[in-house]
């Protein structure tokens, strides 16, 4: 059933407030580039991706391949949210010794494709599975968030030519363009723009959206879904930290978790 405007932000906001959790129980960071995501990938999930509990070992299921595997709270969130497994269950165990909840993505967890966190192999290995589909028939389509700072690896540029000569119109990758890295602003880091006019170059489908308008978000995925002969790439203009006042365009909250006070304020502000 495909959820609606309100229901999305909803889930979003949910699980953006799971995700602050599990970062403050486990004293982990990375939440500000888990939060810039989280309305893209509950669209994804919710109204696009052939990839649920019931049919994810089905061979000719979607893939969604978290490339930026270093915010996989927010991933896990939406998989509790779409219940591949429950949120007391990931609540228990994230960032454990002894458990599956990793604090990079894992793919021994349910719903989870590839392990990741060692950034720029998470495109190439979608590139592959795009490949695949295409030569074996199954015509499954792959989906792929990567950071923008992730975008300084010399491997997606690679990836983004492969696909071009490939023709992989199954394949849409997600660039999560909150415009800040590990070490600061991205334009101050490695200057990546105009990414857009770059990738068209490239011979790709560019789609450029406010990754959190759910009005855009759709309708960049609608396009995908029409586009032949193409990859198509979504670059989501998004908000390191969206969603908590203080969190927005914050670098601290790349490395730090929550604290109390601050897990209380942010429950104020999501839900």
């Amino acid at each position: 059933m495909t959820m609606k405007n309100n229901e999305l932000f909803q889930k979003a906001q949910s699980a953006r407030y799971l995700a602050l959790e599990l970062a403050h129980n486990a004293n982990e960071s990375h939440s500000g580039g888990a939060m810039s995501m989280a309305d893209v990938l509950i669209t994804l999930y919710a109204n696009y991706l052939n990839n649920t509990p019931q049919t994810q070992n089905e061979v000719n299921r979607d893939r969604f391949i978290l490339s930026k595997g270093h915010c996989c709270s927010l991933y896990y969130a939406i998989l509790a949210e779409m219940g591949f497994f429950t949120k007391q269950e990931l609540l228990d165990n994230f960032a454990k010794n002894g458990t599956h909840f990793f604090a990079h993505a894992s793919h021994t967890l349910p719903g989870v494709e590839l392990s990741t966190g060692s950034l720029g192999h998470g495109l190439p290995v979608s590139c592959g599975l795009a490949l695949g589909s295409k030569r074996s028939g199954l015509g499954f389509d792959v989906y792929c968030i990567v950071g923008d700072g992730e975008m300084d690896e010399g491997s997606n540029w690679e990836a983004i030519m492969m696909a071009a000569h490939n023709k992989l119109d199954n394949l849409c990758l997600i660039i999560d363009k909150n415009q800040m890295q590990a070490l600061g602003d991205t334009k101050d880091v490695l200057c990546l723009d105009p990414l857009a006019d770059k990738l068209k170059s490239f011979m790709w489908n560019v789609v450029e959206i406010d990754g959190h308008d759910y009005d855009q978000i759709i309708s960049a995925f609608d396009n995908f879904k029409n586009c032949k002969g193409k990859p198509t790439v979504i670059v989501a203009n998004t908000v390191k930290g969206k969603g908590v006042s203080f969190m927005e365009h914050n670098l601290k909250f790349h490395y730090s978790a929550p604290t109390d006070v601050e897990l209380m304020k942010a429950k104020e502000e999501l839900l």
